[in-house]
């Protein structure tokens, strides 16, 4: 059997607003759904889909999106802009730099800028 990643799928009490801050920071247009869904195709991307749910996010995620920028501070201008907030300082190690973020509805992702 082969498989493959057809969307990722972030449960939300807001779909219709969180769309909305993914699809400005990743480009692609926010797409509203049946029963409250929305999503986004983000360009050269797998689909992020966003599903209501009645409770808000407790505790760490255990997964999380590293999103590649050309300049990490500039991003994470742009990220608070949107509405996403800091979490901790930047890391450089010999990987690159990374910021961890957290959107809206504070599901963490990192802004990372690979080593060069």
């Amino acid at each position: 059997m082969r498989a493959h990643l057809n969307q990722i799928v972030v449960d939300c009490r807001n779909p219709h607003q969180l769309v909305r801050f993914w699809a400005a920071l990743l480009g692609g247009d926010p797409v509203d759904r049946a029963r409250g869904w929305s999503h986004v195709e983000p360009p050269g991307s797998v689909r992020l889909a966003f599903q209501p749910v009645a409770e808000d996010k407790a505790g760490k995620n255990r997964l999380h999106l590293d999103i590649v920028v050309d300049a990490i501070e500039p991003a994470i201008a742009y990220a608070l802009r949107l509405g996403a907030a800091r979490i901790g300082e930047t890391v450089c190690d010999d990987q690159g730099s990374f910021q961890v973020m957290s959107d809206p509805e504070g599901n963490e992702f990192c802004l990372v800028t690979p080593a060069g």
